[in-house]
């Protein structure tokens, strides 16, 4: 097993990555939203969905807990897999940052099961979830670097200038 994987950065949409597995920022329910979770779904197609609910109807009938992954086919997208993980809210009042690095070493601990190699991750909670974009950047880049993994490139997919300059500053300080 690797231990620090190559760190890539792509500006962009997760939708359009190749890669094994492209990493999924869901909602509990696994059955599709907004943001990354609506566009994996939208894009990937209706085997996506179906396996999604096969999960619900099985060992997460109340939903994915937050913290962690799940894998499902990535239907039309150009992966194999599709990592689902729950971020959790960004709070004022609780410190949640120990859910959100459990989402990139869970997602990582699914990559390696499935033999995963190439991996894409989009800003987990950054986005509706309200994670500060510079501690999630920390959080993610951190989390990756100290997870052992046989996960050789893990690539961050981040969608605008203030994701992917606060991603290029932690993994220049790392």
């Amino acid at each position: 097993m690797t231990t620090r994987p190559d760190l890539v950065l792509a500006f962009g949409d997760i939708t359009e990555q190749h890669a094994d597995a492209l990493v999924n920022a869901a909602n509990s329910s696994l059955l599709g939203g907004g943001g990354v979770d609506g566009a994996i779904h939208r894009k990937g197609g209706p085997e996506i969905l179906a396996e999604c609910r096969a999960l619900r109807a099985g060992h997460y009938g109340k939903g994915l807990p937050t913290g962690q992954a799940v894998a499902t086919t990535a239907g039309r997208l150009d992966a194999r897999w599709v990592i689902h993980t729950v971020g959790p809210v960004w709070s004022r009042e609780e410190d949640r940052s120990e859910q959100l690095a459990s989402c990139y070493r869970e997602s990582l601990r699914v990559a390696d099961e499935l033999g995963a190699r190439t991996v894409a991750f989009p800003a987990i909670s950054t986005g509706i979830y309200g994670w500060p974009m510079d501690d999630g950047a920390r959080i993610a880049v951190e989390t990756v670097r100290g997870t052992e993994t046989a996960v050789e490139e893990v690539t961050f997919v981040l969608f605008d200038e203030e994701a992917y300059r606060a991603f290029a500053k932690r993994v220049r300080l790392t």
